[in-house]
């Protein structure tokens, strides 16, 4: 069965309402380790990031209610 970004999405949002919050490092080896490398790449800095597709479909599944700290790279819900 192929894994879509929604269910990424999915995984994310279970974790942080679950924890409180996600670090993206955290995120990354996971999503590559559990879903596939198709989610992750790596951006204009160097740096890993989750694909376009997954954060589109996260946004649209939290409305709203997961920020992102810019200073910490991570998630919490709000």
């Amino acid at each position: 069965m192929e894994v879509t970004a929604q269910q990424v999405s999915e995984w994310m949002v279970q974790e942080i309402r679950f924890r409180g919050s996600l670090y993206q490092a955290d995120a990354i080896e996971y999503v590559k380790t559990n879903f596939g490398e198709q989610f992750v790449f790596v951006n204009e800095n160097g740096n890993a990031s989750l694909s376009k597709e997954v954060k589109k479909a996260f946004r649209k599944l939290h409305g709203g209610r997961i920020a992102w700290d810019r200073d910490g790279f991570f998630w919490a819900w709000t």
